[in-house]
């Protein structure tokens, strides 16, 4: 609950006396545990508050943002707000509002109650069946790993008539393991959920058993050959090479490989990629965004078609249409921009591994972060890969490059498996790229 004296109607009020011709208030109150480990030990685990409002004041057109976790500063914020958007002139003209008063959506599985009372001692329990599970494995240890639960419930009101409130819980865990036997690997594993449903023990055991499995991998020529990348290289590649040109403002600013794209084919005939922000149980999944925009679900590509970009209030604003409930807040002291909400990856499924006669299947990719985000264009080390031989997965490969460009991989994808998983906020199953460009240790 917010100090008596600050309820959020009020503040909306004197702003607006202020001199603010339009404003937004957005509030969070919540808590998070957060435990560090170190070899096989916890070795940090603490608990801490999130609260805090951030303030958004339209003046001619331009906005200006300032925040706050001391709500005895509320007026010196709203002052702040209003001094901001009084400078930036170069948005006057492209803001059209905040939303306006709306009906939500139902959605279900962002909330746990179990999850919300969790003790400190239960999630450090579950950091040791973690680390008990990467134990397991013969030849393996882990080296080090993290955890992470929160609940938070985030509240939104502005000028238009917007109030609308909800909470949700998140919980992960992740470990590294490093295996032995004359020769040395690593590997990682994690999961990710809004309720108290994860199986720790299997996250550190399939961390461990994948760098136990990956030891004294062999070395391969470089060339084209097919690539079957898990779920988590790929959510990595179209994560740092591809939502970026899908971003309006990016489109807008001419910083994306997309633009005057719309309607023209940007990848294989049966691909489909769809942003849901109403996706149960999605990470990303809530009843609006994190501008009051009721949430929806938006078609990106279909049939290998651009059909629609990712928009926020102001993006939107500036092409004469209606957000896609796009806008994203990393915390309550950022504006909110846009963002994918629970990016899915759809191709028709089938047994993508016994259908492979020879390939390379990739489990993780290290190095996107340095990916061209407006070419597309990535150079990256393929981690815990493997070689599949007549439908069979067979020797680890090791020291293997992948380098390419993600328009042209969309469009050599011929395959993919029933494995959809989460990586975060992007859904995506195992996908088979042909003559994609690897980079062995010879040749």
């Amino acid at each position: 609950m917010m100090p008596r004296g600050c309820d959020m109607g009020s503040i909306v009020e004197r702003a607006e006396q202020a001199g603010a011709d339009e404003v937004e208030v957005f509030h969070v109150d919540g808590k998070v545990t957060s435990i560090d480990i170190k070899r096989d030990e916890v070795s940090l685990a603490e608990r801490s508050i999130i609260y805090g409002m951030g303030i958004r004041a339209s003046v001619d057109g331009a906005v200006g943002f300032s925040s706050t976790n001391d709500f005895t500063k509320v007026e010196e914020v709203i002052e702040n707000a209003i001094r901001y958007a009084a400078i930036k002139s170069q948005d006057a003209g492209d803001w059209r509002g905040f939303p306006s008063n709306s009906k939500y959506p139902k959605v279900d599985g962002v909330f746990d109650k179990k999850l919300h009372d969790i003790g400190l001692s239960a999630c450090i329990d579950l950091c040791c069946e973690m680390i008990d599970g990467a134990k397991s494995v013969e030849r393996a240890m882990p080296t080090s790993g993290s955890f992470a639960c929160s609940s938070s419930t985030r509240t939104i009101c502005n000028s238009n008539g917007i109030m609308v409130c909800e909470s949700g819980t998140l919980i992960e865990g992740s470990i590294d393991s490093v295996a032995r036997d004359g020769d040395i690997s690593t590997a990682s594993e994690f999961d990710i959920s809004r309720s108290l449903d994860i199986d720790f023990y299997q996250i550190g055991f399939n961390a461990s058993d994948l760098a136990s499995r990956s030891l004294n991998g062999i070395t391969i020529e470089s060339g084209e050959v097919p690539v079957l990348f898990r779920p988590t290289a790929f959510a990595d590649i179209i994560g740092h090479a591809l939502v970026p040109s899908l971003s309006a403002d990016n489109v807008q600013k001419g910083r994306s490989a997309l633009c005057g794209r719309l309607g023209t084919a940007i990848a294989s005939e049966e691909l489909d990629i769809i942003d849901d922000g109403l996706l149960a149980k999605g990470v990303g999944t809530a009843r609006m965004d994190d501008e009051g925009t009721p949430s929806q679900k938006s078609s990106i590509i279909v049939n290998g078609m651009l059909e629609n970009f990712l928009y926020d209030c102001y993006t939107a604003g500036k092409d004469a249409r209606k957000s896609t409930g796009n806008g994203v807040r990393h915390s309550y002291s950022s504006a909110p921009s846009v963002g994918i909400r629970n990016m899915t990856v759809q191709y028709p499924p089938t047994d993508i591994i016994s259908e492979t006669s020879h390939g390379i299947l990739v489990s993780s990719v290290i190095g996107m972060h340095t990916a061209n985000p407006v070419s597309g264009d990535f150079s990256v080390e393929a981690r815990n890969a493997f070689m599949i031989r007549d439908g069979s997965i067979c020797e680890p490969v090791k020291s293997l490059m992948i380098s390419g460009n993600v328009f042209e991989l969309l469009q050599k994808i011929d395959g993919a498996g029933f494995d959809v998983r989460a990586v975060g906020n992007i859904l995506t199953p195992t996908v088979r790229v042909s003559n994609q460009r690897v980079i062995g240790s010879r040749g």
